[in-house]
């Protein structure tokens, strides 16, 4: 592939697959309003978040049969017009129900655009080339935690956190257009390819008996867990526990997420002399201390507004290094399932965020500890899969 040609591909790529994130985080600065204006509170307002890891969990799993039936374009045209209708219908919610809701539904048409820009990746490039466009995508992809947040605040400030979704659907709108005119259609629909529920749960079966993909999925999706109990806890860490103002949250959001971004980029350069199967464990271990010595800090009262920035940047740092070589060590055996594939670790990955996004929102509201407890068990969590599993991978199946 040309590289000019490749490079707008994973541009636009790398825009399907921040969607979603962008959906949660740019709302994030607005909980204290709305749960003004709904007449609830901040943890019910968090409910909203973990409807969305929900849907984006459990759409995932309907897109990928999609995907390797019919292709991976017309299975997104419909995700995105799920997506801006929804958004669109969230401007005129009265109660934290009906958000909760229709956050769910927005997540279901979001996941189709993940869903599909992974595949896309396995299609349109190589195993070898994976783990550096993987990477190439979180550049895109963290743009969201940086820009999102902070054009969040002043939207909220300014127009109230209704503007949120308005500009959420003109973004959707976009990449409707965009991958219409710009994108090629990557897969061949499978006529033969059937979408009852029995075939489709042996394919997924499949996918699920390939030990590189259970355990580097599951690696991926384990420490993304961690990354979420950050996201879900921030609002309440940084805006009532550490009194900073709905702006002031983006722009330490935005700091924050240069690390996620930094890492994942030298994680690119450093693939010329590292093999993925080593990047990952040495930063599982390095997230194993940092989250570990986190913990111990929340515990014995020893954090500050700016000690609580810098472990939240050293885990951040070291997902960088983890999500994109797992992620292409987990599809790397697949070419026909690719789709059911990347569905599978999609759903993994949000269904263990909402469950510790649902965590986090149980837990009081002044206290510190529960976000570094789920970055620390997580992290650990991680480790031990890699172990247990890496030993029942062939040596053949993946070379990286």
């Amino acid at each position: 592939m040309a590289k000019s040609k490749s490079f707008y591909i994973i541009l636009i790529l790398g825009s399907l697959a921040a969607l979603g994130p962008f959906s949660i985080d740019m709302y994030l600065p607005g909980f204290k309003a709305i749960a003004k204006d709904l007449n609830t509170d901040v943890p019910k307002v968090s409910l909203s978040l973990s409807s969305f890891f929900i849907g984006i969990s459990a759409g995932q799993l309907l897109y990928g049969p999609l995907l390797d039936k019919y292709g991976r374009k017309k299975p997104l045209y419909f995700g995105l017009i799920l997506y801006i209708l929804s958004s669109l219908c969230c401007l005129f919610v009265t109660s934290i129900d009906q958000l909760i809701i229709l956050r769910f539904i927005q997540a279901i048409g979001s996941c189709a655009a993940a869903v599909a820009s992974i595949a896309m990746v396995r299609d349109l490039f190589t195993v070898e080339e994976s783990p550096k466009v993987f990477a190439s995508l979180l550049l895109v992809i963290a743009l969201s935690p940086m820009l999102a947040p902070t054009a969040g605040g002043y939207l909220i400030t300014a127009l109230g956190w209704q503007s949120v979704f308005v500009f959420l659907s003109l973004v959707a709108v976009l990449l409707l257009i965009t991958t219409i005119w710009l994108l090629p259609e990557s897969y061949k629909p499978d006529p033969t390819y059937s979408l009852k529920p029995k075939p489709i749960l042996t394919n997924f079966f499949v996918v699920l008996k390939e030990p590189s993909f259970y355990t580097y999925a599951l690696v991926s999706a384990i420490t993304f867990s961690g990354l979420f109990a950050y996201v879900s806890s921030s609002p309440v860490v940084f805006m009532d526990l550490y009194k900073v103002s709905e702006t002031g949250y983006g722009w330490i959001f935005a700091i924050l997420s240069v690390f996620f971004i930094g890492f994942s980029q030298v994680n690119s350069f450093i693939l010329k002399w590292f093999s993925s199967k080593n990047i990952v464990f040495w930063a599982l271990i390095l997230q194993c201390l940092v989250s570990i010595l986190f913990l111990i800090a929340a515990l014995n009262n020893l954090l500050n507004l700016y000690v609580t920035i810098v472990f939240i940047a050293l885990f951040l740092g070291c997902l960088g290094f983890i999500n994109p070589n797992a992620s292409a060590l987990s599809l790397a055996p697949f070419t026909k399932n690719a789709g059911s594939a990347s569905a599978l670790m999609g759903a993994l990955q949000m269904g263990l965020g909402a469950l510790a996004s649902a965590a986090i929102s149980m837990f009081a509201a002044d206290v510190m500890w529960p976000m570094p407890a789920v970055m620390t068990i997580a992290a650990l969590l991680a480790l031990l899969f890699l172990l247990i599993g890496r030993r029942k991978i062939k040596p053949n199946t993946i070379n990286q």
